[in-house]
């Protein structure tokens, strides 16, 4: 399987996507053509487990041993005792796609996984005979999947996140991770300014080079780098088959999903399912105020001079989503010189528009709706109330986007499945309130008070943080990550603290 650049450049094969990250040209990698997966492959896929399902689209995709991404899916999640993206059925015609019942609790387990394996199988076709360097900006949650999946390997691990942009209890588990391969740094800077240093870093030829001095290569841990998008696709078809062997739908049938879209990963990933054959009708983006998306799918403008607000889904908070790119690219007929030109005008003007026959492929699938702090609880207490269900914030934004959809179109039937992408007790403080209205600002007091409210189970990841002291601490300038990564290479024992 090959893969090609947004931007036009020549193709190269998955695993030098993988070890690459981003193009040569500044673009992203997408694969040169999809594998379509007809109603006879799906059918075929319907008896297999959660790996099983996700090892044969990874390999379609990919290229890779499917037996080996299945063995890989099945060890990262073992500690799942069952099916590790479960359906729940929240009423007729609506499900939640539960996304967090692996090892951090969080959708990013699901690319993080089968990455180990595909990093490995890729430094060895590409002949790079240096350790992996893992190096990412986060908001918590890919963050600790990454850690948790490299720790105590030959790889080591850098991420770092906005000091102001995470919940308490995703900055505390930021902050004591262990492993003599792990370092974690606050930077002074929002997850947009984060995200693009990340990138930045990667293509800077001194930075790389003095990485490949100390005997690394870096790698990056973020949805540009398409070895961690690929696994995503997985889950879409996994909730279209468990719909299927339920009896909800026939196989053929159209459904649609909504989803929280900060960096706009899961909506590609979506994307990409439909493009493979998947009967995917529409995708809803869940937004907070920062992004231009749902703004972006009305008008064809795609303005980021906007104010930032923080909201109570840090995922969500992103003015700039990377992943739009791979979308530009689809729906320009696959033009690497306009999407060149779009990003261009997008990265010197803060604003750019796509064309008629561009916007019209957009909402042909796509559409976007905002929510806040109000109104995401608004949601959540509601279907607390109704169902008994409880759902993190970023789920509890996708909430209100399904609910003004279904207010406005009362007579379509469509299946909806919406993606639950983190635990609840990521963000107790938030739920909790939602919930029952109590206001706490210790996490743990939170944790107690939700679980007596929801009986709702505490994941290990989160019970084992209470005794834990901070390990990581204080915050650095952004422009100075480099410089720490460097350090840390050379000199990994444990960190100063810095302010």
């Amino acid at each position: 399987m090959n893969y090609i650049s947004t931007r036009g450049g020549g193709k190269v094969s998955f695993a030098r996507a993988v070890i690459s990250g981003a193009a040569p040209d500044g673009g992203l990698y997408v694969p040169e053509r999809f594998p379509v997966i007809d109603g006879e492959e799906l059918n075929k896929m319907i008896d297999g487990s959660y790996p099983e399902r996700a090892a044969h689209i990874i390999s379609r995709l990919s290229g890779a041993d499917a037996d080996k991404i299945a063995a890989a899916a099945e060890s990262a999640f073992a500690c799942c005792n069952g099916d590790p993206a479960p359906l729940v059925k929240l009423d007729d015609g609506v499900y939640m796609l539960e996304l967090f019942g692996g090892p951090t609790a969080s959708y990013k387990d699901f690319s993080f996984s089968v990455f180990p394996y595909i990093l490995e199988e890729a430094a060895k076709e590409c002949g790079i005979t240096e350790k992996p360097l893992i190096i990412g900006a986060t908001t918590g949650d890919a963050g600790t999947a990454a850690i948790r999946a490299f720790r105590g390997t030959d790889a080591k691990v850098f991420v770092f996140y906005p000091h102001e942009g995470v919940s308490k209890m995703q900055k505390l588990a930021l902050s004591v991770q262990e492993g003599d391969n792990i370092r974690v740094a606050a930077a002074r800077a929002g997850f947009d300014e984060c995200l693009t240093y990340g990138r930045r870093l990667l293509s800077d030829s001194n930075f790389t080079d003095g990485v490949k001095k100390a005997g690394y290569f870096p790698v990056s841990s973020n949805s540009l780098n398409v070895g961690l998008l690929i696994p995503r696709v997985a889950c879409f078809f996994s909730a279209y088959l468990d719909l299927v062997s339920g009896g909800q739908i026939e196989c053929g049938e159209q459904i649609d999903f909504t989803l929280p879209a900060g960096n706009f990963g899961n909506a590609v990933a979506c994307f990409w399912a439909k493009l493979m054959g998947l009967p995917v009708r529409r995708i809803h983006c869940a937004c907070s105020s920062d992004s231009p998306l749902p703004d972006f799918f009305a008008s064809g403008v795609c303005d980021l001079k906007r104010e930032f607000i923080k909201s109570t889904a840090p995922a969500l908070d992103v003015i700039n989503p990377v992943n739009l790119e791979r979308l530009m690219f689809e729906i320009s007929g696959r033009d690497g010189a306009r999407t060149a030109a779009f990003c261009s005008e997008l990265k010197q003007n803060g604003r750019a528009e796509a064309a008629t026959e561009e916007l019209a492929a957009i909402t042909a699938v796509f559409d976007g709706g905002y929510a806040c702090e109000e109104t995401g609880v608004d949601a959540m207490y509601g279907v607390f109330i109704d169902v008994g269900y409880t759902m993190d914030t970023g789920t509890g934004y996708a909430m209100k986007v399904a609910l003004d959809w279904f207010e406005k179109n009362k007579k379509d039937e469509t299946e909806m499945v919406i993606l639950a992408t983190s635990n609840p007790y990521k963000c107790p403080q938030d739920v909790l309130y939602a919930v029952t209205g109590n206001d706490v600002k210790d996490c743990f007091k939170g944790v107690k008070r939700l679980h007596a409210a929801t009986a709702m189970a505490v994941p290990k990841c989160i019970s084992e943080l209470r005794n834990k002291e901070p390990r990581f601490t204080g915050s650095y300038d952004l422009k100075k990550i480099g410089e720490e990564i460097l350090q840390f290479l050379s000199a990994p024992a444990t960190p100063a603290n810095r302010v």
